[in-house]
């Protein structure tokens, strides 16, 4: 197929049934790229023989350099099949783990999936997660097993087992789509069976019954369905056995839906009755698929790897191909293999028929997508204001009418240079120019003759010519005084042609966008409901929305058509397509929804499988150009989907990422594209996280506590260390007691670990746990008007009675009913109890039992949480959150004077607040009478009164003394109580832990375990593939101890091992980071110093270095050692 005009992809964006949005999925090498390049080459954009070398799709620099693809990239494809003409909007995705926030921009865009999968690797731990992210947002996945060349050249199979080794290929596929299938099947029947909840509590649920009566054909990966291709995507061939099956039918004579059904499976040929037949494995028999399809590929490839000449002449003119002298005389013979595939079985045929016949067109999208689009799983869609219900067919049609509402969605901002935007590109010159140019440089070689020729012959030139040179003279002096000018205008040019442009990454749903439409820009948090009321009913695009938050209104500079690494100008683009806007970088920071109706709600944020963990300082070399740093950063967090930016409270700016490659590949954006000046980095700052443990049985030498004899120095010094400050009662159970500085209150505080599985529980449901603490604040606030999803609330006591169910004993009884509030920022793996006597207040179930109470102390309650949020975010061992701690307070007495000024001063100021205008009227009053000068002074003082009597209201307690506010006092003396209960208890660090999986040949697996074992790591499995001469290695490593692991792997194997770091976990580090000897065993064992290294001690006086914390570390270490060097005399 030829080249593809712009005019043919316009006229096939009008018709949304022949579109196809898909992307491409895999685990990182597993052929994405090369196999975009073929489905490119069949459009004429590039060669066919540089498909898979070229790499078109990788329009970045690093990443041709390092070979893998870093960003997700459109291509819009154009597919003819039969009388039916298809658009394919292509978008290439990345497979490493450190960009997988990159596919997840991608496949909300999209309405199917190519998932690709390597013929010898099989199913990676990426494939299972881009299989998770398509199921997450309902997309329809087809099957491309690629490489399947490297069966036959690299693992020598024969065709019997290569067909085996691809059965089990999709049975691993096949397997991850049906665990998902599973889990969504019985959240299904889970939500249905507490809808029609009976009063039995005894009534057992058959959880298989749901799994029984649902169809699940449609989802699994079956070559028969036809959604299957087997291809090698670097040697150009692919085939469905949907081509196969009509092919043989008219040569065995055999109906080709017969051969369709049994081409693949346990069938074979029985040639003498020529009938198909069932049990080849059984008769030993070669199956189908082997003999009619593998056995061919394979005396192919025999022949053409031993240069068998009169064989591939055979196999060459019996397929009826035509191949050029060149290519069957090339020394490679992949470039021969190549030549006779690419026409005998085109990949990007297969490829292309599969997506049109398989995946659904725009105007397919399912009702529960766009209500999953439109409204998170907390909400019903029913919950929604009725105009937002109606825009839900606007998105079932897809309709491009002038009355549609027009719905887009941004799914992130991509940086461009000035010189890629059509307008700036050099366009063709037209005849008359060139002329023109050629007239021009005839005439100034012409005066170089002449000056170069002397004076005396421009002296004897006839005058006639004169007039002209003087006249070209001028012009060059003109153009010469133009070019002493110009160095200001070129400086202007050359920073305008530097300068990063950004694109929006986006999606028409509904309507047609149009250059120059105006259009809302509608944040993350923007709520219809709440809008609406305040907009006026005909709310027009050039009305005042200053009032209404989250909500914006902007221009759209130009719409692109995105061809990979060329931009191409359209006017417009009407629903169901994908597509570049700019104009938004003012308004939108990485991804939004725009519509031209303020009833749209924004769309469900994007499904994130990596969290960014690696962190590293930035500051420029030269301190000036901070500047350019804080500017260049701001852009950076806004191009990159996955990079957060902050400046920590020391004034470090902060950089975090997803792991070590998409932190180079961030900074080296930042140095060469954003901030564009010398940037230093420091060394990763490693997260960790502060616990308590119960008291260990055994010591350092496994000796039983207790037991031994104690060393009474060594012991004498600990007890020193362990005393109390001044003012602290600590019990010898644990409980401590403070009073706050005014001697008015006291608090009893107890620390407690919480179960393993109860902190990995709070973790899971750290989401769920907010959307409580938001209903809980609103019910606080009085608003009993909110709607909560059935599922949420099932999913709220499903959370509740598995906490239940892990905290038993005596211990933790009621301890659930009983939950304050959880840390750090209320949704953190941390719990504050309240134990405190004759005291009911609201808990943290509000929202279940929609019954508000108030204690004694409620208007208290705020300081004591705010205390324990500060001590859950900033432990007292080296100031890092802390994780898996409960803190029960026990007792609270509060002088009653303060209770009772407390409470006088709230009645005096609700009894005042009657009479008094509020602030905002007064406010509003003071503008509307700006004219004259008096009522502004009037307007403004009773404005001022109003605010100091809101301001006592709202005030936390109008009694100070010389200690300040008393909630200031209750905040400290919480927060003092809690780390002193921590400190009581042992403690404990936490690393991040990285899940490593490694693929290695036996050779080289000593040496793999060596650089593992360097580095802390721990090998959980170790298990050989089949077929191969391959082992997988999983194990666990600590992120601390991680950077430059993949080089030295690499550097140590000889490239011949890669792995891929996923973060997985918080593990607790054994041993305690404040020990020092105490018995004699120890003393011993460890000596008098005790200086072996202890990790735990090291990481965190690291951290405190970095923190400018107090570290305890002696100058000198051994004085003794220590001795005086003099000169030589």
């Amino acid at each position: 197929m030829g080249p593809v005009s712009l005019e043919k992809i316009i006229a096939l964006q009008k018709k949304p049934a022949n579109i196809r949005n898909i992307c491409i999925l895999a685990h990182v090498d597993h052929g994405k790229t090369t196999l975009a390049d073929c489905l490119i080459s069949s459009n004429g954009i590039i060669s066919n023989r540089l498909a898979g070398k070229l790499r078109y799709m990788d329009s970045r620099e690093d990443e041709q350099i390092r070979g893998i693809t870093m960003k997700s990239s459109a291509i819009s494809l154009q597919y003819k099949e039969g009388h039916e003409e298809y658009l394919v909007n292509l978008i290439d995705s990345p497979g490493h783990v450190d960009f997988s926030s990159e596919v997840s921009t991608a496949v909300r865009l999209c309405d199917g999936a190519i998932i690709v999968v390597d013929a010898v690797e099989g199913v990676c731990p990426q494939t299972q997660a881009v299989l998770r992210q398509a199921w997450l947002e309902n997309i329809r996945p087809v099957l491309v097993i690629n490489k399947i060349d490297r069966l036959i050249v690299e693992l020598k199979l024969s065709s019997q087992e290569a067909y085996t080794h691809l059965q089990k290929i999709l049975e691993q596929v096949n397997a991850v789509t049906g665990s998902l299938f599973t889990s969504k099947v019985l959240e299904e029947r889970a939500d249905k069976d507490t809808t029609t909840e009976t009063t039995d509590g005894d009534q057992l649920y058959d959880w298989s019954a749901g799994l029984d009566e649902t169809d699940d054909s449609h989802l699994y990966f079956s070559p028969d369905q036809g959604n299957v291709v087997f291809a090698s995507a670097m040697d150009g061939w692919g085939f469905t056995v949907d081509h196969f099956a009509q092919l043989y039918s008219q040569k065995v004579g055999i109906k080709s839906a017969v051969l369709l059904k049994t081409l693949w499976g346990d069938y074979y040929l029985n040639s003498k009755a020529k009938k198909i037949m069932k049990g080849a494995q059984s008769k030993a028999k070669k199956p189908l698929f082997v003999q009619l399809i593998l056995d061919n590929m394979w005396s192919l490839y025999d022949a053409v790897m031993k240069r068998e000449k009169e064989k591939i002449d055979k196999i060459v003119s019996s397929l009826g191909l035509t191949i050029s002298a060149r290519e069957s005389r090339h020394s490679d013979p992949k470039v021969h293999v190549n030549a006779i595939c690419n026409q005998w079985l085109p990949i990007s045929q297969a490829v292309l028929s599969m997506v049109c016949k398989k995946l659904p067109s725009p105007l397919d999208i399912s009702v529960e997508r766009v209500e999953k689009l439109l409204c998170g799983s907390s909400r019903l869609f029913d919950s929604l204001p009725s105009q937002t219900q109606q825009l839900k067919e606007a998105f079932l049609q897809c309709r491009s009418e002038e009355n549609t509402p027009v719905i887009v969605f941004v799914s992130k901002m991509f940086a461009v240079d000035a010189k890629a935007l059509p307008q700036n590109k050099q366009r063709p010159l037209t005849q008359e120019e060139i002329a023109l140019r050629r007239e021009l440089a005839r005439q100034k070689h012409a005066e170089k003759m002449a000056i170069n020729q002397g004076p005396e012959p421009a002296a004897s030139s006839s005058e006639c010519q004169v007039p002209v040179n003087s006249e070209h003279t001028k012009g060059d002096t003109r153009t010469l005084s133009g070019e002493r000018e110009n160095p200001v205008q070129k400086s202007d040019k050359q920073e305008a042609e530097n300068k990063s442009y950004f694109i929006a990454f986006a999606r028409v749903f509904s309507g047609v966008v149009r250059r120059g439409q105006r259009i809302f820009v509608l944040g993350p948090k923007y709520d219809p409901a709440e809008a609406l009321p305040k907009l006026p009913s005909d709310c027009s695009l050039t009305a005042d929305i200053s009032a209404i938050p989250h909500m914006a209104c902007c221009t759209l500079d130009s719409v692109y058509l995105l061809m990979g690494r060329e931009l191409e100008d359209l006017e417009e683009v009407p629903a169901g397509n994908v597509l570049g806007i700019s104009g938004l970088e003012d308004f939108v920071l990485k991804s939004a929804t725009l519509s031209t109706s303020p009833a749209c709600p924004p769309f469900i944020p994007l499904n994130f499988e990596a969290t960014p963990i690696v962190r590293v300082a930035v500051e420029p070399k030269h301190p000036s150009e901070m500047p350019q740093l804080v500017k260049g950063m701001k852009l950076l967090n806004q191009a990159d989907p996955c990079v957060e930016v902050l400046i920590q409270e020391t004034g470090e700016h902060v950089l975090i990422t997803a792991g070590e490659v998409h932190l180079q590949r961030c900074l080296d954006d930042l140095r060469e594209r954003f901030a564009k000046i010398a940037v230093s980095a420091s060394a990763p700052i490693i997260p960790f996280r502060e616990t308590i443990i119960r008291p260990p049985k055994v010591d350092m030498v496994n000796e039983d506590i207790g037991k031994q004899q104690k060393v009474a120095v060594i012991h004498q010094l600990k007890e020193e260390q362990s005393k109390s400050p001044e003012g602290v009662q600590i019990d010898p159970d644990g409980l401590v007691t403070l009073t706050t500085s005014n001697k008015l209150a006291t608090l009893s505080v107890r620390a407690m670990p919480l179960p393993e599985e109860i902190t990995h529980l709070l973790e899971k449901n750290s989401d769920l746990i907010r959307t409580m603490e938001q209903i809980n604040l609103a019910f606080s606030e009085g608003s009993n008007a909110i709607q909560v999803n059935e599922t949420t609330i099932s999913r709220m006591r499903e959370f509740k009675s598995q906490l239940e169910q892990h905290l038993q004993g005596r211990r933790w009884r009621n301890v659930v009913d009983k939950i304050w509030s959880f840390g750090p920022r209320r949704y953190g793996p941390n719990i504050l109890v309240n134990h405190i006597e004759d005291y009911e207040r609201p808990t943290v179930w509000q929202c279940l039992d929609r019954a508000s109470k108030e204690g004694k102390y409620h208007s208290f309650d705020n300081s004591i949480v705010s205390g324990f949020q500060l001590v859950t975010l900033a432990g007292p061992m080296c100031e890092e959150p802390l994780m898996g701690v409960c803190f029960i307070v026990e007792r609270l007495d509060i002088n009653k004077s303060v209770v009772l000024e407390r409470q006088d001063s709230e009645d005096k100021t609700l009894t005042s607040e009657e009479g008094l205008p509020r602030a905002d009227e007064s406010i509003d009053n003071s503008v509307r009478e700006s004219a004259e000068a008096n009522c502004i002074l009037q307007h403004s003082q009773d404005s001022t009164k109003a605010q100091e009597k809101s301001s006592k209201r709202k005030g936390d307690f109008p009694f100070t003394d010389c200690y300040g506010p008393f909630s200031g006092q209750l905040i400290a003396t919480m927060k003092e109580a809690c780390r002193y209960a921590f400190q009581v208890k042992p403690q404990r660090l936490m690393a991040a832990m990285y899940t490593c999986e490694i693929m290695a040949t036996a050779e080289v697996l000593g040496r793999m375990y060596g650089v593992l074992s360097k580095r802390e790591g721990r090998v959980l499995l170790e298990e050989m593939k089949e077929g191969t001469d391959m082992f997988i290695i999983k194990a666990v490593l600590p992120v601390a101890e991680s950077f430059g692991f993949a080089d030295e792997i690499r550097k140590r194997t000889s490239g011949l091992a890669s792995p891929q770091l996923v973060f997985s976990h918080w593990e607790v580090i054994p041993s305690d980071p404040f020990w020092v000897p105490t018995t004699e065993e120890e003393y011993l064992h460890f000596g008098e110093k005790a200086d072996s290294e202890n990790q735990a001690r090291k990481y965190m006086n690291s951290v405190r270095k970095r923190k400018g914390l107090y570290v305890e570390e002696k100058i000198v270490e051994h004085a003794e050692k220590q001795r005086t060097l003099s000169k030589n005399k």
